[in-house]
């Protein structure tokens, strides 16, 4: 199965492995590729041996809130993808990011429970099509925006003391 994480993550982030990086790959890894345009995806076959989960957020103020619900998202699957949320999201919000999407992305990228962070995308069916996730994962306070046919929708209850960590109260502590 590790074998299998690793070659979905190197997929997801190249956007199919790249044909310099297959050659380096042994010769077990390589079996459970196919060929696409030139880029390496896992075979179906070797896809349905994991459990993806897929969450996404803001991020832009690290917090125990985040770290706590990625950690429970991650016990929903093999491997937690998390799309970060573009900075014209944040506007929709009425609110000005502090940390541009690609510092948030390594941000997120760092913490233990996260297999790999990506720019969220545009065009959500484009995200779902990309991931290709079995679980959608939402915190207790998202909307349940997407809701694809044939993946399990999970809406999380626990949460951290709201009270102090959300990102809002936060920022309106430290007066930004």
């Amino acid at each position: 199965m590790h074998i299998i994480k690793k070659l979905y993550v190197m997929q997801l982030t190249y956007g199919g492995i790249p044909e310099d990086i297959y050659h380096f790959l042994q010769e077990n890894e390589r079996k459970k590729l196919i060929e696409k345009n030139g880029r390496f995806f896992l075979s179906e076959e070797e896809r349905k041996k994991i459990k993806i989960v897929l969450t996404g957020g803001v991020y832009d103020i690290l917090h125990i809130g985040h770290i706590f619900t990625l950690e429970e998202a991650k016990k929903h699957g093999d491997v937690l993808v998390v799309a970060v949320a573009r900075e014209n999201m944040i506007k929709r919000k009425n609110r000005e990011p502090i940390h541009s999407q690609d510092y948030r992305v390594l941000m997120v990228s760092s913490l233990k429970a996260v297999d790999i962070a990506i720019p969220g995308f545009e065009d959500s069916a484009r995200m779902l099509e990309y991931v290709r996730p079995d679980v959608i994962v939402y915190g207790y306070d998202q909307k349940e925006f997407l809701k694809p046919e044939g993946v399990k929708i999970v809406k999380l209850e626990k949460k951290i003391d709201d009270t102090k960590f959300k990102t809002g109260k936060i920022i309106e502590e430290l007066g930004i």
